[in-house]
């Protein structure tokens, strides 16, 4: 089976200067960020979203993939972006968040900035601890997908969660969140008032656990979850807008 209609991976080539890196999130395709994406096109920004390896497929695929190979694929994005645009930011939903977080440790400040909606660095639930052994004995649990407010809005998400992947979701938030000191760049964090997928410690681990002078915070009032396709997308699409500009580098002056 091929990718799913609508799920495919997608760029908007505009300006040189900069450049904007969009993560999807766990379970969930490229389409959750197009609007996102449309939007900093419309801004003139270049823009890129990949579709994460196991994703927008069948989901038993998502269980044959690990983090590496999520991280693999939002890395050697960022670095053609990198090769290509003199200033580049990256931004991220959910495990999305997770990943844009990571690449800030890895990559430093050749990240100019980092948008944020709803990332995931832990869960607090019970069963959290016995994704290892559940992955060998059930194949997926109930969908954490389509966590939506806004009516008649549909996320294209799978309809089930794989275990085994969640399982190394779990070791990318030990990972990411053991080296969050190491992210230095400005950030934007916008997350929903009431999420029932991603806690609200998260956020707060994050804005805690950030080395980083630089920090905006924004509460979503009237979105859930999936805040890219919620009532507040377009807070999240503008204030990104207004984040990248006013970081970005300025040209420099000729004489």
């Amino acid at each position: 089976m091929g990718v799913l209609a609508g799920a495919e991976p997608f760029g908007h080539t505009g300006s040189a200067e900069t450049g904007f890196l969009l993560c999807h999130g766990f379970t969930g395709t490229p389409a959750s960020m197009r609007a996102w994406g449309d939007h900093l096109a419309g801004a003139g920004f270049t823009v890129r979203c990949p579709l994460l390896p196991g994703h927008g497929t069948r989901w038993p695929d998502l269980n044959r993939t690990t983090w590496e190979d999520w991280y693999g694929a939002v890395r050697e994005a960022l670095l053609a972006l990198l090769a290509t645009c003199k200033t580049v930011f990256v931004g991220g939903l959910s495990m999305g968040g997770t990943l844009t977080l990571r690449l800030a440790e890895e990559f430093g400040d050749r990240i100019a900035g980092i948008v944020l909606v709803n990332p995931s660095v832990t869960r607090l639930k019970w069963d959290t601890k016995l994704l290892p052994v559940l992955g060998k004995i059930v194949p997926s649990v109930p969908a954490i997908a389509n966590d939506i407010k806004k009516p008649g809005e549909t996320e294209l998400a799978y309809p089930r969660t794989p275990v085994r992947a969640a399982a190394s979701l779990a070791k990318l938030w030990a990972v990411v969140r053991a080296d969050l000191a190491k992210v230095t760049q400005p950030v934007l964090l916008l997350h929903s008032s009431v999420d029932h997928v991603v806690e609200p410690v998260n956020s707060q681990l994050v804005l805690q656990g950030v080395s980083s002078t630089d920090v905006t915070e924004v509460v979503l009032e009237n979105s859930y979850h999936v805040a890219t396709q919620d009532n507040d997308a377009e807070v999240i699409f503008t204030r990104s807008v207004e984040f990248a500009k006013a970081h970005a580098a300025q040209p420099e002056e000729t004489a």
